[in-house]
């Protein structure tokens, strides 16, 4: 008697694509025109703050690059979470996805420093358009990386109770493209927000 084939593991799209995974393509693709949207408005009003803090009396560039460095770091122990799972190392998807957790909470730890050390100094989202522009694209990035944190530590106390197995790697290469995806953005933020500004802090 003939037997039903099994139904596929991780149904396809027509492009070949498993359908979570172009799903979240077509996610990133809207938050990149979002991003690019806050990154444009903070450009577009660069340099035209009637009243301080200025940029170049806040910042801290030596501080936020190690900031950066720490979360670019995140996305090589991601890259060791996902090559894990896929030959069946189950305890090395667990250690690589709580560092690649609390790499990220580093992260958010020294941007909340960094936003408590501004305000102390009188910047906040309603002194001027620089901090308008400033705390909402770098805030909602924050927000981003903290969803970010939450996934990964998700994942994490799954594998903790045995409840991810070697097939389910799809679930952890989306969490991947997703944390691969903050970090490029930060890229992009710390360029033109910090670097831009570095000429005039040393001079």
């Amino acid at each position: 008697m003939a037997t039903a084939s099994a139904p596929a593991a991780h149904p396809e799209t027509t492009t070949g694509l498993d359908h979570r995974k172009l799903l979240m393509w077509a996610f990133l693709g809207s938050d990149c025109l979002f991003f690019g949207s806050l990154v444009a408005t903070y450009l577009l009003y660069h340099g035209k703050s009637l009243t301080g803090p200025y940029p170049y009396e806040v910042f801290n560039i030596p501080y936020t690059s190690v900031s950066a460095f720490v979360l670019l770091m995140s996305s090589l122990t991601m890259v060791l979470a996902l090559a894990a799972i896929q030959r069946g190392d189950m305890r090395g998807l667990k250690i690589w996805l709580l560092a690649t957790a609390l790499l990220g909470s580093v992260f958010l730890g020294g941007q909340y420093f960094e936003f408590t050390t501004f305000v102390e100094h009188g910047l906040t989202i309603k002194s001027n358009l620089f901090g308008s522009t400033f705390f909402t694209l770098t805030g909602f990035h924050g927000l981003h990386v903290t969803v970010g944190v939450i996934i990964l530590l998700s994942f994490w106390v799954q594998a903790l109770r045995s409840k991810i197995k070697p097939e389910q790697h799809l679930n952890i290469e989306l969490a991947g493209l997703y944390w691969h995806f903050v970090d490029v953005v930060w890229i992009v933020i710390f360029t033109v927000v910090y670097l831009v500004e570095a000429p005039n802090i040393i001079t």
